[in-house]
């Protein structure tokens, strides 16, 4: 074989390993916007999933969309869980508390027994299906399920959120303390929901 010959061989085989490294290289195609499951999620589903001490509370908007970033669409819902740490082995699901985990609490097994000083946001919590393979989040036994707990948030919308790894679907809030306005957001970092602040504006 001539050494000409030889040299474009070996070019090509540079290109096609440059090729291949660039390929995996690339992140993945962002998260498709979420949306409200069609039909809306009902008391029958939540009490099977997550035990009869959850139920919706009305108003929040309902989301479905990936979560998780595993291309299958995810279920997040507001509900009133009034004693989750009791259901969570009988019913398998995560109890998670993000925002005290961000102050620096985090134990669960303490936080859960935090209280609000409103009464009506006790119990008050993001419940989140992750969807399996068959059947997305309505199939008979999900992916995962978790209840979020302690989380301050007065609205929360569910849109793109770009981290350094990757752009995934993040769960915004606007949470409202005393004297300020604070915005922050949920996401999924691959292994448990992290809470970050994003921003404080003094009214």
């Amino acid at each position: 074989m001539s050494s000409s010959r030889l040299l474009l061989h070996a070019v090509f085989a540079v290109f096609l390993v440059a090729a291949a490294v660039a390929q995996k290289k690339q992140p993945p195609p962002p998260p498709a916007p979420a949306r409200s499951p069609s039909p809306a999620v009902t008391d029958e589903y939540i009490h099977k999933q997550f035990g009869d001490k959850c139920s919706l509370i009305a108003g929040p908007q309902q989301f479905v969309g990936d979560l998780d970033g595993d291309g299958i669409d995810d279920l997040l819902v507001v509900a009133k869980c009034t004693n989750p740490m009791q259901d969570r082995d009988e019913q398998s699901f995560v109890v998670a508390d993000p925002y005290d985990t961000f102050m620096g609490f985090g134990d669960v097994k303490v936080t859960s027994t935090f209280a609000s000083d409103v009464p009506e946001r006790r119990g008050v919590s993001l419940l989140i299906v992750h969807g399996a393979e068959k059947g997305s989040w309505q199939a008979e036994k999900p992916k995962a399920k978790f209840v979020l707990i302690n989380l301050p948030f007065k609205t929360l919308t569910v849109k793109k959120l770009a981290t350094k790894k990757r752009t995934v679907l993040g769960v915004f809030m606007e949470e409202q303390g005393e004297g300020e306005s604070t915005s922050s957001v949920i996401y999924w970092d691959g292994k448990k929901y992290k809470y970050m602040q994003l921003g404080a504006t003094l009214e």
